[in-house]
């Protein structure tokens, strides 16, 4: 304030102005901070929201069955063919249902190893350290070619997931039952069975526009045919 001079109008303008420019700057560089911090907190919450979004669907994928086999069977078909040519050297021959449900089986079994192969990885990168050590764990079983239960790191991902979106933990009194990995279905069955059934509606279509066409040759009535009626 001893700076501050209004002995005269030059005096007084200058200072106003001094006192407006020290202002704006002040201003300034306090909008600066508040968008260099809102930038900031924004990206921490796109990356907390991206890594919440892939330990959810690595939890479905883990815990997503309560009954069956919730084993991870980590054996690749030529391991499984090895054995049964192994193990099984006259077997009978088996008919075409048992060879499909034999084949289903191990699809099923392949798709749901490379499921759960997946999920490890993205817990290994984006987890806790209580998260990347379980999932080690499994990821080590796996290569030794051990059945894998996931049911622990379930229970982990579980606690975590809703403590990070601030809900209630789940109550000790409740007996959850063993959880393992999620039975996933072969998208190549569902687009086969969509086939057959647009495969039938034109087929369908097809026969009544044929059908329409006979009707048309024969000259029937209403149909745009003509009757021979002159004399012979």
């Amino acid at each position: 304030m001893r700076n501050l001079d209004f002995s005269s109008w030059h005096s007084f303008l200058i200072t106003m102005i001094g006192l407006f420019l020290i202002t704006l700057i002040g201003v300034g560089i306090r909008l600066l901070m508040m968008v260099v911090i809102q930038q900031r907190r924004e990206r921490m919450n796109r990356q907390i929201n991206e890594r919440l979004r892939t330990l959810i669907a690595a939890y479905r994928t883990l815990g997503g069955s309560f009954t069956g086999d919730l084993a991870v069977d980590p054996r690749h078909r030529r391991e499984l063919r090895t054995v049964n040519r192994t193990d099984i050297p006259a077997a009978p021959a088996m008919d075409d249902g048992m060879d499909a449900a034999s084949t289903t089986g191990t699809e099923r079994a392949r798709r749901i190893r490379d499921a759960v192969e997946a999920a490890l990885s993205d817990i290994i990168l984006l987890g806790t350290e209580e998260h990347v050590r379980l999932a080690e764990h499994a990821a080590r079983e796996l290569v030794a070619g051990q059945r894998v239960h996931t049911h622990d790191l379930v229970i982990s991902l579980r606690n975590f997931i809703r403590k990070a979106l601030d809900l209630e933990p789940v109550p000790s009194d409740l007996a959850i039952p063993m959880q393992g990995p999620a039975r996933t279905q072969a998208s190549g069955a569902r687009g086969k069975d969509e086939g057959k059934k647009e495969g039938s509606g034109n087929a369908g279509s097809g026969g009544g526009m044929q059908s329409g066409e006979d009707m048309t040759a024969m000259g029937a009535p209403g149909m745009g045919g003509h009757e021979d009626t002159s004399p012979h």
